[in-house]
């Protein structure tokens, strides 16, 4: 009896840990990038990525385990299998990693001029709400940090002025033009 309640016990404790392990990875990320093909027969999206990665994803399933999506960061977005828009530059937030991700969530980032930088972080200032970063070619470049702005981080996305980012850090910033100057869109770890 007390042999096979302590199965019991540790079959449960797997069950239980392993379930902790398996929402663990479905924490959101994101990447940013042109639609290039929306298939919604098959449930496919994509993406012409920003940073060079793989641009295929496919649509969340409802039968998928539950995501961790900040709920600030996903007022602003579609679920995948709503959006139409072929040719946007958008925001993918997506779950896995590999040639094929699973993407949750699109933002439509809308018309106008988008700048790409990557380099390691110089600096985060908070109380300016700014981020400097120090390019390939050894120039810094700041961008503006607004409550719009995205950051993926090791814990999953997050709005911009949460964003967990130490000098030293390999980043890539999708930023638009506004006001004079470049307003982060996206702040994600260098590929």
């Amino acid at each position: 009896m007390m042999k096979a309640l302590f199965r019991v016990c540790l079959f449960t404790t797997f069950i239980s840990l392993a379930g902790s392990v398996a929402i663990a990875q479905t924490r959101i990320h994101a990447v940013s990038g042109t639609v290039t093909a929306i298939h919604e027969k098959i449930g496919m999206i994509d993406i012409a990525t920003d940073d060079g990665s793989s641009g295929h994803f496919e649509f969340l399933k409802k039968t998928d385990p539950p995501v961790d999506f900040d709920k600030n960061v996903r007022a602003d977005a579609v679920d995948v299998d709503k959006f139409t828009n072929k040719g946007a530059h958008v925001i993918v937030f997506f779950v896995g990693q590999g040639d094929i991700r699973t993407a949750v969530a699109v933002h439509d980032l809308g018309d106008g001029a988008f700048a790409e930088s990557s380099g390691s972080v110089v600096r985060v200032n908070r109380h300016d709400h700014t981020l400097t970063i120090k390019n390939s070619a050894g120039v810094e470049v700041s961008f503006r940090i607004d409550p719009k702005t995205v950051a993926d981080t090791p814990t999953g996305v997050v709005e911009g002025f949460k964003l967990d980012y130490s000098k030293g850090d390999q980043v890539h910033v999708t930023a638009a033009q506004a006001n004079g100057g470049e307003t982060a869109v996206l702040i994600a770890p260098a590929m």
